[in-house]
């Protein structure tokens, strides 16, 4: 059984100005946001919440939505946190800050 997964993602268009950076930073927010999954967007990264499989696909489209909008390169910095023993939640690490 897959359980839900929480990968932090943080997308770092390289060699553009920054106005065509944020940008493309939109435009995989975007895409995490048709994705369906639950996720929290922060200053620095946007945390997705999902089953494994899913999310390792939604790593792929983002890649391809940033290419779309311009990106000829880009670092991507990602934190998975998994168990296989249970579902993780975003709102059992932040849940009491809200």
């Amino acid at each position: 059984m897959s359980h839900q997964v929480n990968l932090a993602i943080q997308v770092l268009p390289l060699h553009l100005p920054q106005p065509e950076a944020y940008a493309i930073v939109d435009a995989a927010i975007e895409r995490i946001k048709a994705s369906g999954l639950h996720y929290v967007v922060c200053p620095f990264e946007t945390v997705i919440e999902g089953p494994y499989e899913q999310v390792m696909q939604l790593i792929t489209d983002i890649q391809d939505a940033c290419h779309a909008a311009g990106a000829d390169a880009m670092l991507i910095n990602m934190k998975l946190h998994r168990s296989f023993a249970k579902d993780l939640a975003i709102d059992d690490k932040i849940g009491k800050y809200k």
